[in-house]
């Protein structure tokens, strides 16, 4: 059994570099095709990755630290991301697939059995990340509510109520909402006896009935509990509001330090809003971010960087620590990370598929190398890769 961390990968298009879709190797004409997306999640399953996230927004593309000119030099369109998931589902067998989902302004019962379903098709290996919009750009694209004037910096403070707590709260009790649906049909609810003509036990199934600010959503869901009970539920977060939200609702949060010295405060503030929170017996596995610019040399990965910098015609700029050199340092830097406290971390692959493709065939084997990094899937769930146990129902009969 490894002891080493756990790894997954962060899908975006042609890559998080604003120009990978212009790189040599890149495939930006078939960025809206089912086979794009399969090669790269079946790539990151052959190495035993622990899961794939999907990104998804609810307008183009854009990035507030990469601003372009007049957008016609970035990949602007894509795909849904549930949607993608969906399709590599069933095309793969044993990495966790978890898309990203933006939960404002959309409806948690309908996510409740999308995840489900993904859940269903995967045989047990979908999660969700859960997503939070907040620009007036993407009130718009909706016209239902008007969220005001939002300034992010107050994510930093915990004591203030301001639109970003209040956008926050919501989300808490949006993912609440999602697990009690999972919830609301028991494991064995359905019968399936065709002699006595009864499919489903109705005692089995349960209202939730869910009553807060934002919700109001009576149940059951309307599709049966997932295979994993509860998919894996996980969230991206700066700063401490956001690290609240995952103390108090997600299994996996992904933080953004620059150094070990930050990896460390900001592990001891996600513990400590866990425990506010009531959560200190449950495994909240705190995954570190970062941006990957890679080469078999750090010459080569420097150069790597450049040429995609010179393409864009700025350097290249993220809301987390930017990596560039080789799989060796980068294995070198993920386990002084690990033995920091984190459980995992979550690559970028700056161009895909040139750093996916370093990260499987350099930083996985050199891992493995060290005994930090798995050679076979050792469960057949998400949640039995994660160390998660399957919870209990919470209506059933004890």
């Amino acid at each position: 059994m490894t002891t080493g961390p756990h790894l997954a990968v962060a899908l975006d298009g042609a890559g998080w570099h604003p120009a990978a879709w212009r790189a040599a190797d890149a495939r930006p004409g078939e960025l809206l095709t089912a086979g794009y997306w399969v090669d790269l999640v079946r790539a990151a399953e052959a190495a035993r990755l622990d899961f794939v996230t999907i990104e998804d927004t609810l307008g183009p593309r854009t990035d507030a630290f990469n601003p372009g000119g007049d957008g016609t030099d970035r990949v602007v369109g894509h795909l849904d991301a549930v949607l993608v998931a969906a399709r590599v589902a069933p095309l793969t067998s044993g990495i966790g697939i978890v898309p990203t989902a933006v939960v404002t302004h959309t409806e948690p019962f309908h996510l409740s059995k999308a995840i489900a379903t993904l859940d269903y098709v995967s045989s047990g290996r979908a999660g969700v990340r859960v997503r939070v919009a907040w620009t007036e750009e993407e009130n718009r694209l909706f016209g239902r509510r008007e969220i005001g004037a939002v300034d992010l910096d107050d994510a930093h403070d915990g004591d203030l109520v301001s639109p970003v707590s209040e956008l926050f709260d919501e989300t808490a009790d949006y993912v609440e909402v999602l697990r009690r649906l999972w919830d609301s049909w028991e494991d064995d609810a359905e019968i399936r006896d065709a002699a006595t003509g009864r499919f489903v036990d109705r005692d089995k199934l349960h209202y939730i009935d869910f009553e807060g600010k934002w919700f109001s959503v009576k149940g059951p869901s309307i599709t049966p509990r997932p295979p994993q009970g509860q998919p894996v539920v996980t969230s991206l977060a700066h700063a401490v509001i956001p690290y609240r939200l995952a103390a108090r609702s997600a299994d996996v949060v992904y933080i953004t330090p620059n150094d070990r010295a930050e990896a460390a405060e900001t592990l001891a503030v996600v513990r400590q809003e866990q425990a506010n929170a009531g959560r200190e017996s449950e495994t909240l596995h705190v995954f570190g971010d970062l941006v990957v610019f890679l080469g078999e040399t750090a010459a080569a990965a420097r150069e790597h960087k450049a040429r995609l910098d010179d393409l864009a015609g700025a350097e290249y700029a993220s809301d987390t620590r930017i990596f560039v050199g080789t799989p060796a340092e980068l294995a070198d830097d993920l386990l002084d990370q690990h033995a920091a406290g984190l459980s995992g971390f979550r690559l970028r692959p700056a161009a895909l598929p040139h750093d996916l493709t370093a990260i499987t065939g350099g930083l996985v084997p050199e891992l493995r190398s060290r005994g930090a990094f798995r050679s076979e899937y050792e469960a057949k769930t998400l949640r039995g890769l994660l160390g998660l146990g399957r919870p209990a129902n919470r209506y059933a009969a004890v």
